[in-house]
């Protein structure tokens, strides 16, 4: 089992507020501090009333402030909405304030749509100039060139660890060229996941950051004591992404008995396409299910997204997949305790 990180979009369930989603996700955060996953990052969206990480580098500073030991991040900031000398003041503090704790994902869409992208005051072409604006951020939060007269205060010479985003070939390809980690986007666009990764691996030209390729695998994980409580708490992320498709996005719906009376056929394929990287069940069916992709796709680690109604059965279904990450580590101390007569 490769290690495991935490996706967290802030979500907002039905019936609660953005306060309420936030001070879950801290919670969910302290929780994966101390199980031991690797990262917990938050994501960039605009006009999303069933997302509360808009703000994203002040979630990570909040985020950073409530734990210890795990890393915390942007997967990602979607680096056309922002000029990179903002980014990297933003990001270069965090990392002033939590050093060797942050992380920088960086991805090339707007996260948001067309209108919200021109109340957002940015040019649609933006994501154009995205690799020449990741030089750009690199070179702000990399040591301070002779000559140079602008700087990012904090940022110069912090080195926050940059990461490309990506759901097509086009992250693959600057990923491999600038020697920078790669996240793809499988957890809700999988279909180009294997192309990519081959792509990346193929590609890869070592760098100051990164001697070798390494692959992070988007995945929906749920699980639950069974699998028919998995199934139904999973109902939740499925009518979200049908509305996506009827125009009708809003927070996060509560589960359902049965999601075949909720959509029709067409959004039946289209929500399941979506989100087939997912592994849903009891905590043998998400040990094989997991142990199944990451075989597949050889992935270095998997970024773990579950979108679940009530707090405390996501925070149950972390803990499950903590277990099962752990579980080398102790049957590893099992096998050292001393023999007793």
């Amino acid at each position: 089992m490769p290690p495991l990180s935490v996706l967290d979009l802030a979500p907002i369930p039905k019936g609660s507020t953005p306060g309420d989603a936030l001070r879950n996700t801290l919670d969910l955060a302290q929780h994966a501090d101390r199980w031991g996953f690797t990262r917990y990052w938050v994501a960039e969206h605009h006009n999303m009333t069933g997302i509360a990480s808009a703000a994203t580098s002040v979630v990570v500073g909040y985020i950073a402030g409530g734990t210890h030991r795990i890393r915390v991040g942007a997967g990602g900031i979607m680096l056309p909405n922002h000029s990179p000398m903002v980014i990297a003041e933003q990001f270069g503090t965090l990392a002033e304030l939590y050093p060797g704790r942050i992380d920088l994902g960086l991805g090339r869409a707007p996260g948001t749509d067309q209108r919200t992208l021109r109340a957002l005051r940015r040019d649609p072409a933006a994501s154009d100039h995205f690799p020449q604006d990741v030089l750009e951020l690199q070179t702000l939060l990399g040591p301070l060139d002779a000559g140079r007269v602008i700087q990012a205060v904090p940022g110069t010479d912090t080195n926050v660890p940059l990461w490309i985003l990506g759901s097509s070939l086009f992250g693959a390809q600057l990923a491999a060229m600038l020697g920078l980690p790669y996240a793809f986007a499988s957890h809700f666009a999988p279909d180009a996941l294997m192309q990519a990764l081959e792509v990346y691996r193929a590609r890869f030209e070592p760098s100051g950051q990164l001697a070798k390729p390494h692959a992070m695998v988007g995945v929906n994980v749920i699980a639950a004591e069974t699998d028919g409580e998995a199934r139904r708490l999973f109902t939740s992320a499925q009518q979200a992404f049908t509305n996506i498709f009827r125009g009708t996005r809003g927070q996060l719906p509560a589960p359902i008995d049965d999601i075949e009376t909720y959509w029709s056929g067409h959004e039946k394929l289209q929500a399941s396409g979506m989100l087939a990287c997912s592994v849903v069940g009891s905590p043998e069916t998400v040990r094989q299910g997991l142990a199944a992709i990451a075989a597949r796709t050889g992935a270095d680690e998997l970024m773990v997204a579950a979108a679940i109604h009530d707090h405390r059965a996501r925070l149950r279904s972390y803990e499950i997949l903590a277990d099962i990450m752990n579980e080398p580590q102790r049957a590893a101390a099992d096998r050292r305790e001393p023999a007793h007569a």
